[in-house]
């Protein structure tokens, strides 16, 4: 069902629109009243940012799908937000929060793969018409373009829609299906951000580590601080954008070379090193773990993380106002395929978490990094602390990396639920 053109159709005029949404939300946030005390004791300001767009997409005021505003934020802003985040990373205080986090990402790697065909079962024994669908068309063969993207990115998706010869049709509905679940389990996320203390407390988890490196990271902030001024400010800009610069020259130049190599990618399955937004992110991480080494990394003390954190933001709105709501009531069966799938994968995330005592934190991020990938990542860390977002960065590049291997597994395994249709 195609959707009539959007109440306001300027970018321009929708970007206004979006940053009074975010000024209003930092407002009312950090108002004294009690209402909005109250309201935001209930509901974290980082997912009304995310929501309130969505609202007005939903509405039909502006639309994310024919925007391009998402385009710029994540090609432009994330890239400079990701190297201005880093560049005070303290990477021997990443290392020492230990193995938890990469065993609660890979849980939610194997959530996944395993969750996707216990879907494709659970459906087909109440309505095998869903899970139906032969040849090209076969709603399994979709559904591993799903499992390319929550388990690596859109690179893995292009792949997996390639190597199981999904249709056009199919694998337009399951993009629907994959952006409006990840988006709601990523709305849970960020309201398990504000509360994760209860959780942890739930989970007898011990979050000392990460209590201590963002106890860590803020005193040396403080030990840093100054009032910015304008220089200060020009270089942070200069620094965050002269990045990005270099991330799209670095991807223009690597991710050629690897598409010239397709036959050897598709051999070892590799087709994501062929992305040029992989690379991009790659190198724009790499900038910023390297200048944490460098004098630049006094920056933190004027703002950097700050400015980082406002492109994270306006990428967050970018994100919701691609969210129409009203898509679950269109297509109720494959949202409920859908919904089953990243239930599995948060029952087993919760189960593991519970099991090895792991913070709530390691259970959002290794979801996250997994399902969101480098967009939305670093995101759900802020969520928690902005100190906490390279984690979320480092944890998204490994599931680039892993993704096709995973997605393939995910399919055939499908395949096999499906009857092999």
């Amino acid at each position: 069902m195609e959707r009539s053109a959007p109440l306001i159709q300027n970018d321009a005029i929708v970007m206004g629109l979006l940053m009074v949404i975010l000024a209003f939300i930092f407002t009312t946030s950090n108002s004294e009243k009690k209402f909005w005390k109250k309201f935001y004791t209930f509901i974290p300001m980082v997912l009304m940012c995310y929501f309130v767009p969505s609202i007005f997409n939903s509405l039909g005021i502006i639309s994310g799908e024919s925007s391009k505003l998402y385009f710029v934020a994540s090609r432009y802003l994330l890239p400079a937000s990701l190297i201005l985040l880093t560049l005070s990373t303290d990477l021997k205080g990443i290392i020492n929060l230990g193995p938890k986090a990469l065993i609660m990402f890979f849980t939610g790697t194997v959530g996944i793969i395993l969750g996707g065909p216990i879907a494709i079962l659970i459906i087909s024994a109440v309505a095998p018409d869903v899970v139906g669908g032969s040849g090209p068309d076969a709603v399994w063969r979709g559904m591993t373009t799903i499992a390319g993207s929550w388990i690596g990115g859109g690179a893995n998706q292009a792949a997996m829609k390639e190597i199981f010869q999904a249709s056009d049709k199919i694998f337009s509905s399951m993009i629907t299906v994959d952006v409006i679940v990840a988006n709601i389990w990523m709305a849970f996320l960020l309201l398990g951000a504000g509360r994760s203390q209860k959780v942890d407390k739930v989970f007898k988890a011990d979050a000392s580590a990460i209590d201590a490196l963002q106890t860590k990271i803020e005193n040396y902030r403080l030990s840093i601080s100054k009032m910015p001024e304008l220089p200060d400010t020009m270089l942070i800009m200069g620094i965050g954008f002269g990045g990005t610069g270099l991330a799209h020259w670095g991807a223009d130049l690597i991710a050629p070379w690897f598409q010239q190599h397709q036959d050897l990618l598709q051999r070892y399955n590799l087709q994501s090193l062929s992305s040029a937004f992989f690379w991009m992110v790659v190198v724009a991480t790499t900038i910023g773990l390297c200048l944490s080494f460098s004098p630049m990394k006094k920056l933190e003390g004027v703002g950097a993380s700050r400015i980082g954190s406002l492109f994270i933001f306006t990428l967050v709105a970018t994100i919701g106002m691609s969210m129409d709501v009203m898509e679950i009531f269109r297509n109720p069966g494959l949202f409920a395929l859908g919904l089953i799938w990243i239930s599995v994968h948060i029952i087993l995330l919760l189960s593991v978490g519970k099991l090895i005592k792991a913070p709530f934190f390691f259970t959002a991020i290794g979801s996250q990094a997994n399902v969101g990938g480098a967009a939305s990542a670093p995101v759900v860390a802020a969520a928690f602390n902005p100190a906490l977002a390279p984690v979320g960065v480092l944890l998204a590049v490994l599931g680039y990396a892993l993704g096709t291997y995973g997605a393939i597994l995910c399919g055939i395994l499908m395949q096999a639920a499906a009857g092999g249709v």
